[in-house]
């Protein structure tokens, strides 16, 4: 059965946007959104599920490093309540922690720097995020 997941890194400025293949075994960048209001992000996002035809939705969840939730976690928990209602879609919440630091660490690989990076670090991690959702959905198939 085909299954295509959308994933969100949240973020107060820019929001980084992934989507997978339709086998759910590849994570690809769709882009980044930057907008403040919540309302319309989530609208932005919904209306971005509905045009890829996904089947859920995973938003980045910055727990602290011991695992606590902070104030950052808390919105993305607020977040993900609001678009599963706009979207009418499944929306999970998947551990994040590390990520942002992994796409620093890409993006020095590639010497990405200045503005550029800037636009892009947001999607690399939404990417992050898809592929380390996918990969555990594939050990659990296991």
């Amino acid at each position: 059965m085909p299954v295509k997941i959308l994933a969100v890194d949240l973020g107060r400025v820019r929001t980084g946007i992934a989507v997978s293949d339709p086998t759910g075994f590849i994570a690809s960048p769709i882009g980044t959104i930057t907008q403040r209001d919540t309302d319309l992000l989530v609208k932005q996002v919904a209306e971005i599920a509905n045009q890829q035809k996904v089947t859920e939705i995973v938003v980045g969840h910055p727990r602290n490093m011991d695992g606590s939730c902070g104030e950052s976690a808390r919105l993305a928990e607020s977040f993900a309540e609001l678009l599963a209602d706009e979207a009418g879609l499944p929306v999970k919440l998947w551990d994040e922690r590390m990520t942002t630091m992994s796409a620093i660490g890409i993006l020095n690989q590639t010497n990405t720097r200045g503005k550029k990076r800037k636009d892009v670090i947001d999607t690399v991690a939404a990417t992050l995020i898809l592929q380390d959702y996918l990969d555990s959905m594939k050990e659990k198939q296991k």
